[in-house]
């Protein structure tokens, strides 16, 4: 194979990748946005599912904090199956697993960072 002819066919794989990375990207982004705005409409009134707001229910937790103590992909079976809670009032939740992967993805923005090893 010739060298330039080479050169343009290693050109052309690194552009498909470079566009599949951008394409993941941006498909992260969008499940970060569907899984807050599902969020929004199913808890936001009670829960506070932001980085730095309050829970306008006493006995919500705020995401920021569930996530903490259960880390966001070990909720994805939970959502599934229906979430139910200690206090009587929190209706039952359950989602499809479209809704659930937006769902985890966003709470995987509120996640503290873990500790690397070093």
């Amino acid at each position: 194979m010739a060298p330039l002819r080479r050169l343009a066919l290693a050109g052309g794989f690194g552009a498909v990748a470079a566009f599949a990375a951008s394409a993941q990207a941006e498909t992260r982004e969008n499940l970060i946005e569907r899984g807050r705005a599902i969020l929004e409409a199913n808890c936001a009134r009670c829960h506070a599912i932001g980085k730095d707001d309050a829970s306008k229910h006493p006995e919500a937790l705020p995401f920021r904090e569930v996530v903490k103590r259960y880390p966001p992909d070990n909720l994805a079976e939970a959502l599934a199956e229906g979430i139910n809670s200690g206090h009587p009032d929190m209706p039952e939740f359950v989602f499809e697993p479209p809704e659930i992967e937006a769902i985890v993805t966003y709470l995987g923005t509120l996640a503290p960072a873990r500790a690397t090893a070093k």
